[in-house]
């Protein structure tokens, strides 16, 4: 495609990314860490969507929801961690150009994961203040358009700032100062202006965040109106724990993003970026299937389902063994 092209005054054709710290005796240590939780990520995501699949009981819009929050999570760990993985034990730790405006671009549209925070709040919000309607307005194409639109979305939005950081030129240093394919410290390296892409960068990112999490914020409001006027303590807290797992994720979500792209473009900003973009890039796709398995009953149910029956198959598999 074009647009990953670079502008012809661009001389630069590869970066070199410091990481996350140039100690190199921490390199291996660093490249442990991140590799558990890489694994961690994984397992936990694919096995969430393995239990939602094969489970008739979570065949509902929130799972539907659910399933392809963890997609998201781990095509957003996966956009990054194994270069970094592999710079951690590496002497060169760079990346062509053509493979940074990739990484972005896949970075970007991934980041509508707050759009399907979005939908998740309202299907909670039919959940709870609509239950007598719910199965009618929560229908099955209803719930693929809001899966689509966050896709197609990210997709725009994506090709869009990939196309103004192309005609950016790059004719100084080429050493970037973070562990993966951030725009903030990249337009500190340029020698074109940047007034563009810094306001587009800007606004996007405000109105995306601002927009997903004002959709999020109304449905809460009603949602916790209803639940006051729930009038049995019982009924009140089985309508919060609904929703306790959901406004864990979203708040680790929005508070991290809001501190890695709200903000000018400096040293420092970049530094303080890498440990936010830690817990964005990493803990938090790590830690969603367990925040939503821990405190899901629904999950948890399901999970015990299964190990009983794998500890089942096992107890059977001993006594054949043991009887011939």
């Amino acid at each position: 495609m074009d647009i990953f092209l670079p502008h012809n005054s661009t001389e630069a054709t590869e970066f070199i990314l410091l990481g996350l710290t140039s100690q190199q005796e921490l390199q291996p240590i660093l490249f442990v860490v991140f590799l558990l939780i890489y694994i961690i990520t994984l397992t936990g995501n694919f096995g969430l969507i393995a239990l939602i699949r094969f489970t008739p009981r979570l065949q509902t819009p929130m799972y539907f929801f659910l399933t392809h929050l963890a997609c998201m999570d781990i095509f957003y760990s996966t956009n990054v961690s194994p270069q970094m993985l592999v710079n951690f034990l590496s002497e060169k730790k760079t990346i062509s150009y053509t493979g940074y405006l990739a990484q972005c671009f896949v970075f970007v549209t991934l980041l509508t994961e707050y759009y399907m925070l979005g939908a998740m709040a309202y299907d909670r919000y039919m959940a709870i203040c609509h239950p007598l309607h719910y199965n009618s307005r929560m229908s099955r194409p209803l719930c693929i358009c809001l899966v689509t639109f966050p896709y197609l979305w990210g997709s725009m939005v994506g090709t869009m700032q990939v196309i103004l950081t192309s005609r950016l030129s790059f004719c100084g240093p080429n050493i970037i100062n973070h562990f993966y394919c951030a725009d903030p410290p990249l337009l500190m390296l340029t020698c074109s202006d940047t007034y563009i892409k810094q306001t587009a960068l800007f606004v996007s990112t405000g109105i995306n965040l601002a927009g997903s999490l004002l959709i999020i914020l109304i449905s809460y409001v009603f949602i916790f109106i209803t639940i006051m006027r729930i009038h049995s303590s019982e009924g009140q807290c089985k309508a919060f724990s609904t929703c306790g797992s959901h406004l864990t994720a979203v708040t680790m979500f929005y508070g991290s993003l809001f501190c890695m792209y709200l903000r000018p473009a400096n040293e420092q900003s970049v530094e303080q970026g890498k440990i936010v973009a830690v817990v964005c890039i990493f803990v938090s796709p790590m830690l969603n299937p367990f925040i939503y398995s821990l405190r899901n009953k629904d999950v948890k149910q399901a999970l015990r389902i299964v190990f009983t029956r794998k500890l089942g198959t096992v107890e059977k598999t001993s006594i054949l063994t043991v009887s011939q």
